[in-house]
């Protein structure tokens, strides 16, 4: 079970953007131009686990700021970046900051960091002026709908001052450096760096850095980017993540296609039955194909309505196979031209190829396949874990023993960045499968502990160990705590008898 059912609350409406500001650091030295990036840290609810600039909301004081050159909306959003970029890089760009010494700018930094003093007072007790010229705009993007936090992000590009010094203090981000474009996208190209739309944009940019106008001009105009959102999501190399608006499982409210290869292309999951959504999917691989590449097949992670609801459609378009496990075959009404078993190998020629590692999954599906990448370990885990929501193992179809034993699988592949089907990608592959194993466990405890000597109903079960849940949710916990409880019946902890199950 993935979909939506009856008696669930409608999806909720797409989140409303809030302003951010973002800066892009770069200096000229020997080796060219250098980036400054961070790296976020992995339990961040956005972006975590990310590469990405200095940046951050726009704050309501941030509106009291004087911002010489500019008034309003454009002034607050570049005093944001200038609070910003002091706060994650130490990088105080104002007029007047060059009188300062290395340590008072760092005592200044820890004074707004730990609040002791706002942004306004540390530039007035200090006569620094912030000024709108020192920050050039570089482009605007908008977080597409499919996320739970959106941001409405201005982009800044800016050369460091010669007075001053970038450095790292560790709190929400867990590494920031010095970078040349060209090492950021080969790790990009490995997988080891992941890179929202604007960064990969900003640093294919200033790959090619001339002079900075010409980067600004170039920053400005991103391709494939409509009304600001980007409709080519890259994460790493060869593989795009495209959510499609689907009937799925609140608090979600897409389901991830994702269009794999360099060259050939495999199509995983076009779950839309909106044929605009389909369509949405096709214009763009329909765009790289107009590039080059060309699609060899669609494969179905498993036969779940959100994740096969476009197949047919795109089947006729592309003129593409239909490849998934057997037992997947036996539940589509679109015809099935190959059968994947656990193990095969997928290759898809291009530059670079890939071979993805297909593995058979089941749990949530009895034919649920997963596919690893065997270059970069990254995988495309389908409804195994997600990236918003939660996992259902609903019995018959659903089978918690198996579904716990695939989730240890996975981490020990080992797997590194896990692409779900629910939300976005997520960097710590390992680390989520081991927090999902843990909250499985725990969740098993409560439910063993809900049984008594005496007898127990599955509601009576779920009331117990389900405090933590809204009621409305009940029914879907139902489903899950059944799971377990085969599970326990299967291991002798738990007996069942005319509906009611007894702890042993």
């Amino acid at each position: 079970m993935s979909e939506a059912f009856p008696g669930m609350p409608p999806p909720p409406p797409p989140a409303v953007p809030r302003l951010s500001s973002v800066v892009v650091l770069y200096r000229k030295g020997e080796a060219g131009v250098e980036l400054f990036w961070v790296k976020r840290e992995k339990a961040l609810a956005f972006a975590g686990g990310f590469y990405a600039f200095p940046g951050g909301k726009l704050d309501r004081a941030d509106a009291t700021v004087p911002m010489r050159g500019a008034s309003g909306q454009a002034a607050a959003l570049r005093v944001a970046a200038a609070r910003e970029l002091f706060e994650e890089a130490g990088v105080l760009v104002a007029e007047g900051a060059e009188r300062l010494g290395e340590e008072q700018v760092r005592e200044l930094r820890r004074a707004l960091l730990e609040k002791r003093c706002s942004w306004a007072e540390l530039l007035e007790r200090h006569g620094l002026a912030l000024r709108a010229e020192d920050f050039p705009e570089a482009g605007r993007w908008v977080t597409p709908d499919f996320a739970p936090l959106r941001f409405d992000t201005f982009f800044y590009l800016v050369e460091v001052p010669a007075y001053a010094r970038a450095e790292w203090w560790p709190g929400e981000l867990s590494e920031a450096t010095w970078v040349t474009p060209a090492e950021a996208l080969a790790r990009w190209q490995k997988g080891t760096a992941l890179l929202h739309p604007p960064a990969l944009h900003a640093m294919r940019v200033m790959a090619d850095f001339t002079e900075e106008a010409v980067a600004r001009e170039r920053m400005l105009h991103p391709p494939h980017c409509p009304d600001f959102i980007s409709q080519r999501i890259e994460f790493q190399q060869g593989v795009w993540l495209f959510p499609l608006r689907t009937a799925t499982l609140p608090p979600a409210t897409h389901t991830n296609a994702y269009v794999l290869g360099n060259g050939e292309l495999l199509l995983v999951d076009p779950g839309a039955d909106d044929a605009e959504e389909v369509d949405r999917l096709l214009a763009m691989v329909e765009g790289l194909m107009e590039e080059g590449m060309k699609p060899r097949a669609l494969l179905l992670t498993h036969h779940h309505g959100d994740h096969v609801g476009g197949a047919g459609r795109v089947r006729e378009r592309l003129g593409v196979p239909v490849w998934c496990h057997a037992l997947t075959a036996e539940r589509l009404d679109v015809p099935v031209d190959r059968v994947l078993e656990d193990g095969e190998v997928v290759e898809l020629a291009g530059s670079p190829p890939q071979r993805w590692r297909v593995l058979h999954t089941p749990g949530h599906a009895r034919g649920h396949l997963c596919l690893v990448d065997e270059l970069t370990h990254s995988a495309v885990v389908g409804d195994m874990v997600a990236g918003m929501g939660t996992i259902v193992i609903d019995p018959p179809e659903g089978d918690m023993g198996q579904y716990l034993a695939q989730l240890e699988r996975l981490r020990d592949w080992p797997v590194t960045t896990l692409y779900p089907a629910h939300g976005s990608a997520i960097p710590d592959g390992p680390g989520k499968l081991r927090e999902y194993l843990h909250h499985r466990a725990v969740r098993e405890a409560l439910i063993l502990e809900a049984v008594s000597t005496e007898g127990s109903t599955l509601a009576e079960v779920v009331e117990r160990a389900y405090t933590d849940t809204p009621p409305f949710l009940h029914l879907l916990a139902e489903r899950s705590a059944l799971a377990v409880l085969l599970k326990l019946e299967q291991e002798g902890r738990v007996r069942e008898d005319s509906g009611s199950y007894f702890r042993v």
